[in-house]
């Protein structure tokens, strides 16, 4: 039982990231000044930049790994055009949970792929609960002042993702007791997230980064996509 409870503990682990992130977040002062409301575009574009790295050199290259191309493309457009319905869904509702919908499409998959490669190669597993965790940060940021926004408490919202936190050791298990040997499922759920992911950045995400009259916070989504390529390196 020694395997199950390592990959329980790393997708946990990557998975509280999240609410440090929102702890963050929340930290900011009351009254925000430019320099902070900069900072706070700076992030958000970051976070959408770690999404797309995520969505380039981990959701779909694994995912395309195990399925035929045609396949994949019809599950990654399907992706796209489950999150446009949902998405508008919400809207009709007067909210909006773009960035909690990123965050968790992002994380959920990739531990389902931790549990299943932890077997494996270890070590492999190590680097990709390290780098799901660093993606965790600023997408927990991002979706707190989301969440918070739409009128939800401090308390309510830290306490939501502390639950959620659970969900990534679920999803490892899942993958390690179900999927190691099954890569096409795995690989369904990837493309189908990263549609949905890609849809949630240009839709929702990307257009909260510009800032009238400032250039910098836009600079975040290139740290951002770096971060990926600097994950995808270790990882490969």
């Amino acid at each position: 039982m020694r395997e199950p409870f390592s990959i329980a503990m790393y997708c946990w682990a990557a998975g509280l990231t999240m609410i440090l992130g929102a702890l963050a977040a929340k930290s900011l002062p009351v009254k925000k000044d430019e320099a902070v409301k900069e900072a706070i575009h700076a992030v958000v574009a970051f976070g959408g930049g770690v999404l797309i790295a995520a969505v380039a050199f981990a959701l779909v290259p694994m995912g395309l790994d195990s399925l035929p191309l045609w396949l994949g493309i019809l599950l990654f457009c399907s992706g796209s055009g489950l999150f446009m319905l949902i998405d508008e869904k919400l809207s009709c509702c007067g909210g909006s949970r773009a960035q909690f919908m990123a965050m968790l499409l992002d994380f959920l998959p990739e531990a389902v792929s931790l549990g299943a490669v932890f077997p494996h190669n270890p070590r492999l597993g190590v680097l990709l609960a390290i780098f799901i965790g660093a993606q965790n940060l600023p997408e927990g940021f991002n979706a707190y002042r989301e969440l918070i926004a739409g009128r939800a408490t401090a308390r309510r919202v830290l306490g939501m993702m502390f639950a959620l936190s659970f969900l990534g050791p679920a999803a490892g298990l899942l993958g390690y007791f179900f999927l190691q040997s099954k890569q096409v499922p795995v690989g369904a759920l990837m493309l189908v997230a990263g549609g949905g992911i890609l849809y949630l950045v240009f839709q929702d995400i990307a257009p909260l980064a510009k800032m009238k009259r400032h250039w910098t916070p836009a600079l975040g989504a290139t740290l951002g996509f770096i971060v990926g390529v600097v994950g995808e390196k270790l990882l490969g």
